[in-house]
């Protein structure tokens, strides 16, 4: 574990896997698919460290790549695009992503991702497939606090690839504990390019779209519940997105 946290910390390990994966994933992204990428303007002026971006979750691994690949575009100064790679020349390390513990020990292909920056959490919710309910780990939370103290992280606060899912306090207990700069972030059609577990494609051609909001003014003093709250009308995932969307119906006749 700790050699894992050490790679995981020196960037000219980070900047080869964020390169090796980057190239592995560009041609899905651009080339047999199509990205639209809008509001990088919203990433240029946030400081190096306490950010905290919140996005919908379609996929375990091609949201997250698609993330690194924009932040990579916009430190070489480009705006809503991706365009040649050579940003993974030097690629932008300085971010880190939550993900499940059991998503990220899954597979070798997940394993080295997993060293490129992931901050492996146990679900509360869910295990192995099945259903349970256990205490949050403390030192998950611990985890979480000290990346954004030096850094940018990821999150998705409802764990789950299902559309409209409920979200998870845990979210909102960081946001309030750390009171970071919040970053939403709505994105759509990975469920429809990739399978939830890989980048393998499921349908060619789709259109993959990534929205960087304005970072939210939040009241930190209110309780979590609402800080919550907020946070799902951000990622456009609350009761309100959900009467006025088709998406949760798409994907089930897609499958």
């Amino acid at each position: 574990m700790q050699v894992v946290e050490q790679i995981k910390s020196a960037n000219p390990i980070r900047s080869v896997i964020y390169g090796l994966v980057g190239l592995a994933s560009y041609p899905g992204l651009t080339m047999f698919n199509k990205i639209k990428i809008e509001g990088t303007e919203h990433l240029k002026d946030l400081p190096k460290n306490n950010v905290l971006f919140v996005s919908n979750h379609q996929t375990y691994f091609a949201d997250v790549i698609t993330f690194l690949h924009i932040f990579c575009a916009v430190k070489w100064r480009k705006e809503n695009k991706l365009g040649i790679p050579y940003y993974l020349l030097n690629p932008f390390t300085n971010v880190y992503f939550v993900a499940a513990k059991e998503t990220m020990d899954g597979s070798w292909i997940s394993r080295v991702f997993k060293m490129a920056g992931a901050l492996t959490v146990k679900r509360t919710w869910r295990a192995e497939g099945v259903d349970v309910k256990r205490n949050r780990d403390e030192s998950d939370t611990q985890k979480i606090d000290e990346a954004l103290r030096k850094s940018w992280v990821i999150t998705f606060p409802q764990g789950t690839t299902k559309p409209f899912a409920p979200g998870r306090k845990g979210t909102a207990h960081i946001i309030k504990n750390n009171q970071p700069v919040v970053v939403p972030v709505v994105i759509n059609g990975f469920w429809r390019a990739f399978n939830k577990k890989g980048l393998s494609f499921k349908k060619t051609g789709s259109q993959l779209t990534v929205r960087f909001k304005e970072p939210m003014v939040i009241d930190y003093t209110q309780p979590v519940e609402g800080i919550l709250d907020q946070v799902m009308d951000a990622i456009e995932q609350s009761r309100k997105f959900m009467l006025r969307s088709k998406h949760h119906l798409m994907e089930g006749i897609d499958k």
